[in-house]
């Protein structure tokens, strides 16, 4: 008995910040493998080192807000004192072109998501300590000492989520390809599955 063809699935990947998604998407995109990125839409300001829908979308509080308001959102929250959001359409149409997609979330999004779509593959980017995490914040000079403090705190807290995720990925030190392979492994892995996950969007 032949199986199937797998329908698309959609990934989300997250983790506490500064512990390296941004990096590790931007290592699988130029390794051109086969998925469809959706850019989170932002109203923070943009970093010196960003581009513009790639590493995020930027938009007015307005813009968001309208978007909120026309339930153009799979999901959205606010964090750090500005909101994210990821726009359905993008995600449901590579769905229905029979493309897998991933997403960048942070973690309160992620059980928005879950409610909507329950079938989507959770994995969650962990440091190896939060010593670790620690030092990348501060490496990436973008937060006030006061920031910094906040950030790993709230940090301590989301590692306790990691419960809630159908994957875990440890984000080394220079080894970024490491967990980009694990990530591949891991969509692989749901492709060979005897029951296959169901994405209905």
């Amino acid at each position: 008995m032949f199986r199937p063809p797998v329908k698309p699935l959609l990934f989300i990947l997250s983790g506490p910040s500064g512990v390296g998604k941004d990096a590790v998407l931007n290592r699988m995109k130029a390794s051109d493998y086969p998925l469809k990125y959706v850019t989170t839409l932002t109203t923070r300001p943009r970093r010196s080192n960003e581009k513009d829908n790639i590493d995020y979308h930027f938009v007015s509080a307005d813009k968001l807000q309208e978007m909120i308001k026309n339930t153009e959102l799979l999901e959205w929250a606010e964090v750090y004192g500005n909101r994210y959001g990821v726009p359905k359409e993008p995600v449901r149409q590579a769905l229905h072109q029979g493309q897998d997609v991933m997403l960048k979330v942070d973690i309160q999004g992620v059980a928005n998501i879950k409610k909507i779509v329950p079938q989507a593959v959770t994995i969650f980017l962990i440091p190896s300590s939060m010593g670790e995490l620690e030092v990348r914040l501060k490496r990436r000079h973008t937060e006030s000492a006061f920031d910094l403090s906040r950030r790993l705190k709230i940090a301590e807290t989301e590692m306790k989520e990691l419960s809630c995720f159908d994957y875990a990925i440890v984000n080394r030190e220079g080894e970024i390809d490491r967990a980009v392979a694990d990530i591949k492994a891991i969509i692989t892995a749901e492709k060979c599955r005897v029951n296959p996950r169901e994405i209905t969007l």
